[in-house]
């Protein structure tokens, strides 16, 4: 109310017909002001008439504006009142709110009160509101149309990341404030002549220079001969220094500016550090800062809020470097590191990348034990298992690539990731061992020389995600030189769909066999009878790897297995039979046992019920008294059938 320089009323709002035009007096301050009719008032909002005061909002200023109406300022920079509001002055503002209420109460001005809800501008840091103050303050002319017209010719990743500046842009109500009230930042330097107040500003070659420590490069003020100067305490915004940072690294003014290839950056600050990077440099050399604009997003808590101390959901960095390594804590953001999109922190995620990172240096450590000599192997013998990988590893190297090319770092990451731990790790090193350790020389040699191969090339296209360990594991390695990062991308030129196809059957039937020995309880070196596979496309299979490694003989049938569920035992039910034949039971039980599982069976499928001779009597069983135990069968034989995508599988235990 101290602040009131007007009131605005809509102008079709009855209960102030004909008021407009007049003037009134604010209470308890005194002032006299204008009644207003604008239609941006709400009259359904209150009493339908709004102070107009300098300033509660933007709209005060728009209106303070449009109106050329007179400033009443009556904050300190310190959120107190100016000491010229009368009975008030001094006074904290929440306290002066208080204060004023009680004596509009007292004066008998106020009406009524209610609670409602207002959008208040507020500090980010502390939640303080936000007062409005006049300062003087130096502004940098904006061209929206220019900055638009410049940043079409930049390609945005993602596209639709370009909207937010050009919504930016279209709601642009005034020009660049670059002026701050604050000790720390450059400054802005300019001096005013205590004599008239002319404005001088420095030349370019003039700078860098501290207007409140030195006197300006001229002699005295061009307008009145006074040599007494006032240096600009006001320093700049920080994105005046950040939007020439393209220039800055080009090595302009020196050097001729040509746009740079790349600005990553966040989303958050498109508003800010991209539009006034391509104001800048619009104005200074008519140019587009980047080719390429990739924007990335805000890391979020586990709250699924962005991180700040207030909230107590951020995490500070060198305490998970220090539990899981930086290489660990990397390859965790990087996972959330899709284009424009937020990232929310997951623990597990940090977890997750130090087990892979130790298996990364597991695989290294074995590959090394078994590569202790030159593999400069002419031809190598390849079985099917090294075409496979080698083939698998060219087709991910070019995935890899393409999604680097791309910014998908994180789809890029899971890719190798799941080459490595999967394809590499847990398949192929588990179908050559047989060879690695009893091989024939040629065989062995052939393997050794794949898994160096595709184990180098791992380590360059995971380089980027764990800098520090594939470092330490590609100098582990012999017959490697130099570091990992200056490494040429892996180039196989190996791809061969076959072979894949092969190979990806050979590795999931040793997969979905080892994986029957966890379950049933076997060791995984336990041998088997042997081991039959149905393709679902007639393939010849190098079965030499497979066979090594599941210990069993192999044989690749055509057709579909002819496999049945026989019964092969019962189990009596004591819960049903014991009360209902007592002392009989036992009899019932031992007639049950010497019974063939297959006809009561069949009794049940049929009847519903069994009929049996317990000692010379004939009784009748429910079917619910016994479970007939059944197994597969193929030829008589039992036998455990396995599925992978392409193939059925029969085990003969």
């Amino acid at each position: 109310m101290a602040a009131c320089v007007a009131i605005a009323v809509h102008p079709e709002d009855d209960r102030y017909d004909g008021q407009a035009g007049e003037s009134v007096t604010v209470p308890l301050f005194g002032q006299e002001v204008d009644v207003l009719a604008d239609s941006e008032v709400d009259p359904d909002f209150g009493t339908g008439a709004v102070m107009i005061c300098t300033f509660g909002d933007k709209q005060d200023v728009s209106w303070w504006q449009e109106y050329d109406l007179p400033l009443r300022q009556v904050f300190t920079e310190d959120g107190r009142l100016t000491d010229d509001v009368d009975e008030f002055g001094g006074l904290e503002i929440g306290e002066a709110k208080e204060r004023i209420a009680t004596e509009l109460q007292k004066s008998g001005h106020l009406d009524d009160e209610e609670p409602i809800e207002q959008s208040v501008g507020a500090c980010w840091r502390c939640d303080t509101p936000i007062e409005i103050l006049s300062k003087e303050q130096w502004f940098v002319r904006v061209d929206t149309e220019e900055i638009v017209e410049k940043a079409q010719q930049v390609e945005w990743i993602p596209a639709h990341a370009y909207s937010r500046l050009e919504d930016w842009a279209d709601g642009m109500e005034w020009d660049w404030v670059i002026s701050r009230q604050r000790v720390f930042a450059t400054p802005i330097p300019a001096w005013f002549c205590r004599g008239c107040g002319y404005v001088h500003v420095a030349d370019a070659q003039d700078l860098p220079v501290e207007p409140t420590d030195e006197d300006p490069m001229i002699d005295s003020c061009p307008d009145c001969g006074a040599s007494d100067w006032e240096g600009e305490t006001d320093v700049m915004d920080t994105w005046m220094d950040s939007s020439i940072s393209p220039l800055y690294v080009s090595g302009w003014p020196e050097d001729s500016f040509e746009p740079v290839s790349l600005r990553p950056q966040g989303h958050d600050i498109i508003r800010t550090w991209a539009f006034y990077t391509l104001l800048r440099t619009a104005a200074l050399e008519d140019s587009v800062p980047w080719e390429e604009a990739l924007i990335h997003g805000m890391v979020f808590g586990e709250d699924g809020n962005k991180m700040s101390k207030s909230r107590d959901n951020f995490v500070q960095p060198e305490e998970v470097v220090e539990e899981h390594s930086a290489d660990a804590f990397r390859q965790a953001i990087a996972l959330g590191g899709q284009p424009g999109s937020d990232i929310q922190f997951q623990p597990k995620e940090v977890t997750s990348a130090a087990r892979f990172l130790t298996k990364t240096w597991n695989i290294t450590r074995f590959a090394a034990d078994h590569l202790e000599r030159d593999l400069a192997v002419e031809d190598p013998a390849y079985r099917d298992a090294d075409r496979w990988i080698l083939s698998r590893c060219s087709q991910v190297a070019s995935e890899v690539a393409r999604d680097m090319d791309d910014y998908r770092f994180d789809r890029a990451l899971r890719e190798v990731r799941e080459f490595v731990w999967h394809d590499l790790a847990d398949d192929y090193v588990e179908l050559i061992k047989g060879r690695l350790y009893e091989g024939r020389p040629g065989e062995r040699d052939a393997a050794r020389h794949a898994l160096a191969t595709v184990l180098e090339a791992s380590l360059t296209m995971l380089a980027p995600f764990a800098p520090f360990l594939t470092e330490e594991a590609y100098s582990y390695l012999l017959g490697t030189e130099g570091s990992v990062h200056a490494t040429a991308w892996p180039a196989l030129d190996a791809h061969d769909e076959d072979a894949q196809r092969r190979g990806a059957l050979i590795a999931a039937v040793a997969s979905e066999v080892r994986a029957w020995k966890s379950e049933t309880g076997r060791a995984l070196n336990a041998d088997l009878e042997r081991i039959e596979i149905y393709p679902e496309e007639a393939d010849h299979l190098d079965t030499y790897d497979l066979s090594e490694t599941v210990g069993a003989p192999i044989y690749v049938e055509a057709g579909r297995p002819n496999v049945e569920l026989a019964p092969v035992s019962v189990e009596p039910d004591h819960s049903v039979i014991g009360p209902e034949f007592r002392d009989q039971a036992g009899e019932v039980v031992s007639a049950l046992e010497a019974s063939d599982p297959a006809d009561l069976k069949r009794q049940i499928e049929r009847e519903g019920e069994i009929e049996l001779d317990a000692n010379g009597e004939v009784v009748v069983l429910d079917s619910e008294a016994i479970d007939v135990e059944e197994e597969l069968r193929a030829g008589g034989e039992e036998v455990a059938v396995l599925e992978t995508d392409s193939a059925t599988v029969l085990v003969f235990p």
